[in-house]
């Protein structure tokens, strides 16, 4: 019986480069680091998660041909490929402590209805938010409320 995820993919460009920003920067922890002769396996994880790790991958072999590879570079790089959307208990404190690691956003905190949130993109242009859930339970608002509040 399927009961978890335990593995997500998110493509980047060079792995070096990779580490430095999620761990270095947003502060997750080295999971694997192995060459698989045709390929690199490196994941990284939060340390108060260890059963969910991420996968930093660089397209190619042996997962993708030449061409595939090309595709998948430039969609990332104008931030099409995937995205993630991390839990923060404070998203105005964790913003201000990225800041000062050097990560540069795209928005700063905004409150919506599912929270306090914020938006960055990873140096390959993968777009990232942090979000700090609301007190209670979530309201979603009708169509015609969020046309409003966009107005």
């Amino acid at each position: 019986m399927i009961n978890r995820i335990s593995h997500t993919f998110l493509h980047v460009l060079d792995h070096d480069e990779a580490l430095d920003f999620y761990v270095g920067k947003l502060g997750m922890v080295l999971s694997t680091d192995a060459d698989l002769g045709t390929m690199r396996w490196l994941t990284v994880r939060f340390p108060d998660q260890p059963d969910v790790d991420l996968v930093l991958m660089k397209p190619g072999p042996p997962a993708y041909d030449d061409a595939t590879t090309a595709e998948i570079r430039e969609l990332v790089s104008k931030g099409a490929g995937g995205g993630l959307i991390f839990h923060t208990d404070d998203c105005r404190a964790t913003y201000e402590s990225l800041r000062e690691r050097g990560v540069e956003f795209t928005q700063e905190p905004v409150e919506r209805f599912y929270g306090i949130d914020c938006a960055l993109r990873d140096p390959f242009g993968n777009p990232l938010r942090f979000t700090q859930p609301p007190e209670g339970p979530i309201v979603v608002p009708s169509a015609e409320e969020l046309q409003a509040q966009q107005a």
